[in-house]
């Protein structure tokens, strides 16, 4: 045979119509060719597809990776990378319907990898549903599963609640997040994460310190889908003066969406405390937010809880929300982990 073997290589500008012919073409495809093997087409969000991201979305500092074979494109591989903490998400993997479709992608993650330790990349952080062996295929390239999230949507026929007015905040002791809150903000997250994770993810107090939508922490499965310009962030104070080493009993981000995507809520909550103030407070500032502000009220709103999370789950689903999708979380190290330094007994 004289067909040339396929090649991955990065996407050009004269690949952008036949990429974008190639993510409609593998998103319209059975299960095992949709991105990351999502549920899109059977997603009950009509006018969102779940987890596909427009290639109008498409920004500077991210990367595309395509696998080209005898002069067209059979395989596609999105990355968004995090400057401030030289980490990368894979947040699209397709390939169009074949016998090599595994196999192509399987290319495309280690070129990925590679690529990525080259350029300095410490960590590849993936979200994907656990069928067609989607997590198979990230284990194979030394992905290590560390959690799974629940995704849920709020539909935007349900109305939201009334905005919350300073006084009801005042009582629920909820305000706008601060930079000064990053050593609460770290406590409080230690108190809800199991250590193996926080061990995983590797959070610092400068990370904790960025606010708006360049906030990045606590790390969701929807955060590089869901491109938010609108994200505000608030903490509720502990009104038992903090146990568990925090200040801080909640924390929330509530990003409002400008197109035609859901608006998002994610929580960090301390165990054992009420929630259900910042939720309703967070459906009431998206209200707010959306009144007179040409936004949508109807795009409904998503969510993400880990399963070591609960009852968080619980409470967003009385308040509304239904979950629509289980999700697993991988991430591959570039870096290797040594042990701490320590004194030990001089030997003559």
């Amino acid at each position: 045979m004289n067909s040339r073997p396929g090649r991955v290589r990065a996407a050009r500008l004269t690949d952008f119509a036949a990429l974008g012919e190639l993510s409609r073409l593998a998103q319209g495809q059975s299960a095992d060719t949709r991105s990351l093997g999502l549920p899109i087409s059977a997603s009950p969000i009509g006018m969102f597809n779940l987890f596909r991201l427009p290639l109008g979305a498409f920004r500077p500092h991210d990367l595309l990776y395509v696998y080209e074979e005898e002069g067209r494109l059979a395989g596609l591989l999105r990355v968004e990378r995090e400057s401030h903490r030289d980490e990368w998400t894979i947040v699209e993997l397709d390939a169009v319907a074949s016998p090599e479709a595994g196999d192509i992608r399987y290319k495309l993650i280690q070129f990925l990898l590679r690529d990525g330790a080259r350029r300095g990349a410490l960590r590849f952080h993936v979200a994907c549903s656990d069928s067609s062996d989607n997590v198979e295929l990230f284990m194979q390239a030394g992905f290590v599963r560390y959690g799974d999230e629940t995704v849920l949507f709020r539909s935007g026929d349900k109305p939201l609640p009334e905005p919350s007015s300073d006084a009801e905040m005042h009582a629920c002791r909820i305000r706008p997040a601060a930079s000064l809150d990053a050593l609460s903000l770290a406590r409080l997250y230690g108190a809800a994460t199991p250590v193996p994770v926080q061990r995983l993810e590797s959070y610092r107090l400068a990370d904790w310190e960025r606010q708006g939508p360049s906030w990045r922490v606590p790390r969701s499965s929807l955060t590089p889908i869901l491109r938010l310009a609108d994200v505000e962030v608030y903490v509720q104070q502990a009104e038992d003066g903090g146990r568990d080493g925090t200040t801080l009993n909640g924390f929330i981000q509530v990003g409002v969406a400008k197109e035609d995507q859901p608006h998002y809520l994610k929580l960090l909550v301390r165990p054992g405390a009420d929630f259900r103030p910042l939720v309703r407070f967070g459906l009431g500032l998206i209200a707010a937010r959306t009144r007179g502000s040409g936004a949508r009220q109807d795009h409904g709103v998503m969510g993400a809880v880990r399963t070591y999370e609960a009852p968080l789950d619980r409470g967003l689903e009385e308040a509304g929300f239904v979950p629509i999708a289980t999700v697993t979380l991988l991430m591959k190290e570039t870096m290797i982990r040594v042990a701490e330094p320590a004194l030990v007994p001089a030997v003559r």
